[in-house]
Parts: C-alpha cells; structure tokens; sequence
C-alpha cells in the first residue's frame, strides 16, 4: 500500500490535544542537542517512537525533492495546477488558494466520500486526495493548520511508490524544527505532528497520563483515542505543568516504554525488522524537503537500555535552521547533497553497543552533569 496504512487507521481515533502540556514540554527543549533538558537528564523523541507511536515506516528514501516546479524538475512534467487537474480531476477555486495551498475545507467538501460504483480513475483521484490531508494535516501540518500545500502531487502520482519513502523520518524532522522554531524566536503558534509528541509524553511520564486508558493497540497512539483535556484557561495550565515538569525525578521517566511484554504482544512484525531497528540508533540527518534536523540519539542511550557515557561535543547545525523552503523552490537533494548522502549512508552511522539491566549514568557523565 503507501506506508501509511497505520497512519490511516489511526487518522480515525486521534484525541485532542493538551496544548498547555505540550508547550510546557517545548520550553524544555534545546535546538542545540535536540533534546528536552530535564531536571534528571536529557530524554528526547526519537525514530523508534515515531515507529512505535505512529506505525510509520522510518528505513526508505528521504522524503526530498522540490516543492511546486514539477514542470522544471520532471521529465515531462506539467506546471503545478495543470497537474492538480489531472491527478485530481478538478481544480479548487480562487478564493480556496493561498499561494500553493489549498484549504483543508475545499479538500473535505470535495472528497469527502468517494461515490459508491466510482471508476478505477476516480477512486484513485480520491485517495490521492486523502493522502494529501492526511499528509497536510496529521504529519506536516503548518501553524495555520488549515491548509494543504501541493507539494505531495510528485508523491500521489505514483501511488505504487510512496511506501518506498521513509515517512517517520521526514515526520520527525518537522517535529524537530517546529519545536525549535518557538524555541529560539517569538513563535507562539505550534505546529507539526503534535499528537506524536504527547502520546510519546503520555508513554514515558506516567505522572502526565490521564486516568483510564490502560488498554492500548497498534499503534500504540491510539491508546489516547477520546482523550478530552480540560477546557479551562491555558496560561495557568501552562504554569502548572512546567512546575511539575520542574519537579520530575529519573523515577518518573520510563527509558524504555516498549520493552514490556504487553507491547510486544501488539507491535507489527515489520517494525521490529532490523532494516528498522538499525535506524532506531542512528546518529543521522532527518529530512524532510528543505528542513535538515539531527538524530541526535547518542545523548539518551539509556532509552535504547545503554549506560550514558559523556556526550560527545554538539553538532552545529544552526545555519540549516533558515533553510525552510521559503525564497524560491530548487532541487533539495543537490542544495543540501551532504545531508541526504548523509541518510542514504546511515549504515556507517548506526551505534553499536550492548544492552543493560542497570540503567544509571556512569561517573564520567555525573561529573558531567553536575
């Protein structure tokens, strides 16, 4: 199918999400190592909960090229609306476009429900459709979170192929920049896969989980499914979780959420293939498009059941951050050919090591730390 088929069936039980919390738990965050620095240690959301969380295949193809130039870029390849129109089969109105996105509102309007006794041809414009707000809205959703750009039609046209391309990567490089967006300027608004990011605090902090959700199945997001946060005011929510967040132990993280029995009952056998399991422990870029973010897992080995020795010294990556897309499209593959060579050779990257029972930081990371 498209590597998304998990995706999907979750895109029916997402829950809502606790902002507060979750903007308790970015003003932890350090775009320098990519990780939440809590008062115990460093944690942080890496390729193997994307994996566990959200089902997505994280071992394929960066999910790289242009974003509107499909004329200049494809061999044969029609200017940007022509295209629309073909894969499509309609074009939005005027007043449904900003630039090179559609409104999420025209999408649901017109592909809504595909009709019953529909043609090969429509039913693949349909998915196609659906792929997009999937896409637009639950993966790589912008701070207006009501707008789907276009850049997926190279994807969608070859429907065959999109489960050739590593979706959990490119979700988790998003994550990663918008989280570092409102850290390092006067960014309110929160954007990206924010759903993956509180299932996974839910996960390891138990002292955050609501009540009565002990039953769970793939993916192990969908555990939340129905969660209603309260309504009240959110700046004193706000206060309230980062004065807990303030006061957390190493006793209230769980390093390694997945390794209980009951997971292992309900995990797919493809997550844990090693093809996918080598990537968990990758230090590598993540990709998506313009955004280059780093994997940075050598700073929480405790969460794949290592002793955290010292850290090595933080990779500076601080030029890529105003690398967004924006001030005109260009093939990203050959603008930024150090980091996609970089993930196509992510073998050479994996960290190999032993895993422990006792979990402790070793001396020369306490001296360290303190």
């Amino acid at each position: 199918m498209t590597g998304l088929y998990h995706l999907a069936r979750l895109n029916d039980r997402w829950f809502r999400l606790d902002e507060p919390l979750v903007s308790a738990f970015v003003k932890r965050w350090h775009p320098q190592t990519h990780t939440f620095h809590m008062p115990f240690r460093e944690c942080t959301i890496t390729l193997q909960d994307v994996a566990y969380q959200l089902g997505l295949p994280v071992d394929e193809r960066y999910v790289s090229s242009f974003l509107t130039n499909f004329h200049v870029y494809i061999d044969g390849g029609r200017p940007a609306w022509v295209w629309f129109q073909e894969l499509l089969g309609v074009l939005p109105p005027a007043n449904q476009v900003q630039k090179f996105a559609v409104n999420c509102t025209w999408f649901q309007e017109t592909f809504g429900e595909c009709p019953v006794g529909a043609d090969e041809e429509t039913v693949r414009q349909f998915a196609r459709a659906y792929i997009m707000m999937l896409l637009g809205t639950q993966l790589f959703a912008d701070k207006s979170g009501n707008r789907i750009h276009i850049r997926w039609l190279h994807y969608v046209a070859r429907l065959e192929e999109m489960d050739a391309y590593s979706w959990g990567s490119a979700a988790l490089a998003w994550l990663y920049r918008c989280m570092c967006r409102v850290a390092n300027r006067h960014v309110v608004k929160l954007a990206g896969p924010l759903q993956l990011l509180q299932s996974w605090i839910f996960w390891c902090f138990p002292r955050f989980r609501p009540a009565g959700y002990d039953e769970f199945s793939w993916p192990l997001a969908s555990r939340w499914s129905g969660h209603n946060p309260s309504g009240s005011e959110k700046g004193p929510r706000v206060q309230m979780w980062r004065l807990m967040i303030d006061m957390l132990q190493a006793r209230d993280f769980i390093w390694m959420p997945y390794s209980s029995p009951d997971v292992l009952q309900v995990v797919h056998p493809e997550v844990l293939e090693p093809r996918h399991t080598a990537l968990w422990r990758c230090v590598t870029a993540l990709i998506y498009f313009a955004v280059v973010e780093w994997h940075q897992i050598d700073r929480v080995l405790p969460q794949f059941g290592r002793v955290q020795p010292h850290p090595q010294p933080v990779l500076n990556i601080d030029f890529l951050m105003s690398r967004d897309g924006r001030g005109g499209d260009r093939w990203f593959p050959y603008a930024l050919q150090f980091w996609h060579v970089h993930w196509e050779n992510y073998v050479d990257h994996v960290l190999r090591f032993d895993v422990v029972a006792d979990l402790g930081p070793s001396h020369d990371f306490l001296d360290w730390w303190s």
